[in-house]
């Protein structure tokens, strides 16, 4: 008999764990804008770019506005190392796939799916937020604002019968209706751009997450109104905002943060509905394509209540959403103020939003209270066994999540 005997190699150490990830990518409301503490961005040159001058071009990587305060950062998210935002404002489905220099009004960031490509390549990532709807080739959520807030400064300050033009060319001095803002046409075209977006992220995601165990978290949008005024902001000199002419209540709602037609509210109420119900339909049209992946919806449209701009008396300094602030040229300094200015003056004032967008793209965005607000929401999305969470503020300002 002969006795044989095999060599056995010793194992191959195991490879080292790659430390966990938690991921922001999409528009302004996950980057942070509205929040401050905005932090370097590295464009598509790999360079680091910090603020650059209020009188810088708004393409410059900076203006994404990554906010050390965003929702991402504040969140309780137990088990996750590191936090990466790579969202930009005005950010829109294009931008996932291609730099979103490749379009109009784009900035100098690479795509954001390149730079979660990046992430993976030293973490494992384990929860992804997606904010992603508001902006896309039909409309913006900047514009929608920028268009209800100008009709109701120039219905303020000028006469029907008097000549007045933006640099855009006139503006409308009637309230907002629905189909201003967005068609049925419109939010389908977005429902259709951002689902094939979204597919992008979730195929990307199972090709370079280390462990292909993660969760998606879709986030809708909050209303940074109400669906009225407090009662104090109706009236000033006599005069409320359906009559021709009515500088000193335009002066009152501009100082608290709420320059907008009462009779605006009721079609801005429907746009940020139909934000939550596209961004519930980009979740699900996915959920049932990607039947193993772990995606959850979760709607904040309720976490503002009764903290919205002039929602109640003290507006802005009692809101969780920033003011709308423009200033009188690049010059850094927010007018906080339009008593006592003429016509001339707000047309000047105004301008300098369209010139300089920097100077005004913080208006109507969560501020750093709100996107802790947000974060105590996503902690909830990021824990709960449920496939959609709803996040409420209640009178008493709780928050709760079902």
């Amino acid at each position: 008999m002969v006795a044989t005997s095999a060599l056995v190699a010793p194992a191959p150490p195991a490879a080292a764990a790659l430390p966990t990830a938690a991921v922001a990518l999409g528009d302004s409301f996950i980057s942070g804008e509205g929040a401050g503490n905005y932090q370097p961005v590295v464009d598509a040159n790999g360079v680091a770019q910090s603020f650059p001058g209020w009188s810088a071009p708004n393409s410059n990587a900076f203006f994404c506005h990554r906010s050390a305060s965003a929702s991402l950062l504040q969140a309780s998210l137990p088990g996750i190392q590191d936090r990466y935002n790579l969202a930009c404002s005005g950010g829109r489905p294009a931008d996932f796939a291609s730099p979103s220099s490749a379009r109009a009004k784009g900035r100098t960031v690479a795509a954001q799916l390149d730079q979660l490509r990046a992430v993976a390549q030293t973490h494992d990532i384990d929860l992804v937020l997606v904010g992603l709807g508001s902006n896309n080739s039909s409309f913006t959520f900047g514009d929608v604002a920028e268009k209800c807030a100008n009709r109701f400064i120039a219905d303020a300050w000028t006469g029907w019968w008097e000549f007045w033009a933006y640099l855009n060319g006139p503006v409308p001095q009637s309230p907002c209706a629905a189909a201003d803002l967005a068609t049925a046409a419109q939010f389908q075209a977005a429902t259709a751009e951002t689902v094939a977006a979204v597919r992008q992220l979730l195929t990307t995601l199972d090709q370079v997450d280390a462990d292909h165990q993660h969760r998606v978290v879709f986030q809708d949008y909050t209303n940074p109104l109400p669906a009225d005024l407090d009662p104090s902001y109706w009236e000033a000199d006599g005069r409320q905002d359906d009559r021709d002419k009515f500088r000193e209540l335009g002066a009152v709602r501009y100082a608290a943060g709420c320059p907008i037609h009462r009779a605006s509210l009721a079609a801005g109420q429907l746009f940020s509905q139909g934000l939550g119900t596209l961004v519930q339909n980009v979740r699900n049209t996915v959920a049932a394509e990607f039947p193993n992946d772990d995606l959850v919806f979760l709607d904040v449209q309720h976490a503002f209540d009764g903290a919205r701009l002039c929602e109640h008396p003290g507006s802005p300094a009692n809101a969780l959403a920033t003011p709308i602030r423009l200033q009188d040229g690049p010059s850094g300094t927010f007018v906080t103020s339009l008593s006592g200015k003429d016509k001339i003056d707000i047309q000047r004032i105004a301008n300098t939003c369209a010139s300089y967008f920097q100077t005004c793209q913080e208006s109507w965005h969560p501020t750093a209270a709100g996107q802790a607000v947000l974060a105590r929401c996503l902690a909830a999305a990021a824990t709960t066994a449920a496939r959609a969470v709803t996040c409420s503020r209640q009178p008493d300002g709780s928050i709760t999540t079902a």
